[in-house]
């Protein structure tokens, strides 16, 4: 039921969201030289790789590391927004549809967060789709703290009742969305 959900929910949202990302693709490309969508391998479900897509909010060569190691100042300008309003996440959406993730779940990782990656093992969180959104980023939980990230995660359930509050949590705008080293 959750993944017809998803589905149904990211193909809308692709179609709806369609002149918005027009306008934020035009917004990026005027901000700064490079590619508009940033392109970076993530953990999924049972730990199978995947290129998990997003609207670019940092400067060109910045190192592929989590958000909160790296230096606030490799923020585009409209990189600073896209975040603060979580609109850099709506190429998910092709993400969600294809199957790689879920609109709610736990957020995927990088390869390289080997603490995250053993403590989510240890609990069973890759069981799971990874999500846009989840139970830890509505709570202000990131990356940034792995084993309280991990014992969030293990939290979430996914049920119907889970899926909407948490996605409509997201929605009015609670969590702060990747928070960047200042």
């Amino acid at each position: 039921m959750l993944r017809l959900l998803d589905i149904v929910l990211s193909g809308l949202g692709l179609i709806v969201s369609l002149p918005l990302m027009a306008v934020v693709a035009i917004l990026i490309r005027k901000d700064s030289p490079g590619p508009v969508l940033f392109v970076q391998t993530r953990v999924g479900r049972h730990e199978k790789l995947f290129n998990c897509y997003k609207f670019r909010t940092m400067r060109v060569g910045t190192p592929q590391l989590a958000s909160h190691l790296v230096d606030a100042r490799e923020l585009t300008h409209i990189g600073g927004v896209l975040r603060r309003t979580k609109l850099d996440e709506l190429p998910q959406l092709w993400n969600v549809l294809r199957g790689d993730m879920s609109l709610v779940g736990p957020r995927p990782n990088l390869p390289s967060q080997t603490e995250l990656i053993e403590r989510r093992r240890a609990l069973g969180i890759y069981n799971f789709r990874p999500g846009i959104t989840g139970i830890a980023q509505i709570n202000d939980i990131d990356m940034s703290d792995p084993r309280r990230l991990a014992e969030t995660d293990r939290n979430y359930r996914p049920t119907l009742t889970n899926y909407i509050s948490i996605l409509l949590a997201t929605v009015i705008g609670k969590g702060q969305g990747d928070r960047v080293n200042h």
